[in-house]
């Protein structure tokens, strides 16, 4: 399909990773994202679940 860049904020940013980067990897998206500087650790949390879970790498 596409590219989807998502900029994540720094309050709530593991539900709102998952708001935003479910329905894109859904669509047969790749996902850029962007986390705030504070929550870095949380998009790496993140990206660990995803693998986990067998979501397909981006291209």
């Amino acid at each position: 399909m596409g590219v989807v860049g998502q900029i994540i904020p720094w309050n709530f940013p593991l539900l709102m990773m998952a708001w935003k980067i479910a329905p894109a990897i859904a669509m047969g998206n790749c996902v850029v994202m962007k986390p705030a500087e504070y929550t870095s650790l949380t998009a790496l949390y993140f990206a660990e679940l995803c693998r986990e879970a067998d979501c397909p790498m981006g291209w």
